[in-house]
């Protein structure tokens, strides 16, 4: 049967970071759908440390090695954490989507939040660039998908910055409820 796929371009959280890849929520939620028989597989393209800078750089390669339906993309933390720009950000971000819009690829956009530490001025900017770029560029916002554990600290590795291989099935439901909604 076939499907839409679903290219994910994003950071850490999405790249099974500090665990094996079976254990993170990409893998399990591929393995839900397939066994779902559902429309959708997702094919990721997440790199632990990558900047919106570097998802701009790759995407134009990845749009053309890979028959993608819809990009999913889950960028910008790392932007965040090293204090970029949100300009710099929100430019990165509507490139990225204008290159997929160019190639007929519905793109969805994930919200991104970083730790209160940098400043609630810095913050409220940094969140908005998403709303801003969604508006902009007319593609759907979701959700933080990581918001219900992030607060948890049992949920969380060391560094308090992601998820443990606990929390990876209560994400692969957060993004298939989003998914199912959106797509």
């Amino acid at each position: 049967m076939a499907h839409n796929t679903i290219l994910l371009l994003g950071d850490s959280l999405s790249a099974s970071y500090g665990m094996e890849e079976k254990q993170g929520w990409v893998y399990l939620l591929n393995q839900q759908l397939e066994s779902e028989k559902a429309t959708y597989r997702i094919k990721n393209a997440s790199i632990s440390g990558e900047t919106t800078e570097g998802g701009l750089s790759r995407i134009d390669a990845i749009l053309e090695q890979n028959k993608v339906d819809i990009l999913l993309i889950e960028l910008g933390g790392n932007d965040g954490l090293r204090g970029f720009p949100p300009k710099l950000i929100k430019n990165n971000l509507l490139q990225i989507i204008s290159k997929a819009k160019a190639k007929n690829v519905q793109v969805l956009l994930s919200k991104v939040k970083i730790p209160p530490n940098y400043g609630p001025r810095y913050n409220q900017m940094f969140e908005q660039v998403f709303i801003d770029v969604a508006k902009q560029s007319e593609v759907t916002l979701l959700e933080f998908f990581i918001e219900k554990v992030a607060t948890d600290p049992s949920m969380m590795q060391a560094d308090g910055i992601h998820p443990n291989s606990k929390a990876q099935p209560i994400l692969a439901d957060e993004m298939k409820s989003m998914l199912d909604a959106n797509i």
